[in-house]
């Protein structure tokens, strides 16, 4: 089957939501797009380069929530690019060799994504715990922001959610609420960015089965709820309420895993 417009404004929609919420939005998007063809095989569709179009989607949400701290980058906050950088090298060295070793077999298996989202729930409900965090992002020491980086870069597997990985991590390394998730959220632009760049240079367009009008309606929808759920997020881990998330990732992996385990 062929994906129609509107399972891609679902699936859009669903990847704006859960970019920023901590449940693994390529975990969402891979057990979305099994459920959308039951078979578990959408023909010609290559499901995470679909990922990375409305993953772009997201990242210009990203771009106009925090233009004024991006700006900011090429004055008195210059110091955060070194940080961004290291922060990216685990991406590039574990990522791109598991992409192009593995690719479908692991990105887009839907039983993996319900096996991480359990995981993803032990990560938030380890976040839960008390922790002195007063450090601001701009003096997170260069090593911290490697390690960050690790935590991302592992997330580039389905049901291991990115935010929720990174932030945990930052907080768990003495960054400030507000501080992790902007570091957090800073350093989703270049992996994102680097992603997109790169699925563009392979040729993204001619073979995935889908429209390029339909892509870019897509990646618009992703933009917009992408921008409320960053602004939701934000104030969520302000409060203290990020481990809330939890309960849903532990029950949905769990009923994911029964359901890819009773089709096979």
């Amino acid at each position: 089957m062929q994906l129609e417009l509107w399972q891609i404004l679902l699936l859009a929609a669903v990847q704006g939501l859960t970019e920023f919420l901590p449940v693994s939005s390529s975990g969402h998007l891979v057990i979305l797009a099994a459920y959308l063809a039951p078979d578990g095989k959408v023909e010609g569709l290559d499901i995470p380069a679909l990922n990375v179009v409305l993953h772009g989607g997201t990242l210009l949400s990203i771009l106009v929530f925090y233009f004024g701290r991006i700006a900011r980058l090429l004055g008195e906050d210059r110091r955060t690019i070194g940080l961004l950088v290291v922060g990216t090298i685990p991406a590039v060295v574990l990522g791109l060799p598991l992409k192009k070793l593995a690719g479908d077999t692991v990105l887009a298996n839907p039983l993996l994504a319900g096996c991480l989202l359990p995981v993803t729930g032990l990560i938030l409900l380890w976040l839960r715990r008390p922790v002195t965090a007063i450090q601001r992002y701009q003096e997170l020491p260069f090593l911290k922001a490697f390690w960050i980086g690790i935590a991302q870069a592992v997330a580039i597997l389905p049901g291991l959610s990115r935010s929720g990985c990174t932030i945990s991590a930052a907080a768990r390394l003495g960054l400030a609420p507000e501080s992790a998730a902007t570091f957090s959220f800073l350093l989703a632009i270049p992996a994102i960015g680097g992603a997109c760049v790169l699925e563009l240079a392979g040729g993204l367009g001619g073979g995935i089965g889908i429209p390029s009008a339909h892509l870019a309606l897509g990646a618009a929808v992703a933009f917009v709820v992408g921008l409320v759920a960053l602004n939701w997020m934000v104030r969520w881990i302000e409060r203290g309420q990020i481990h809330y998330f939890a309960w849903w990732c532990i029950p949905v992996g769990l009923g994911v895993v029964i359901w890819q385990l009773s089709i096979r």
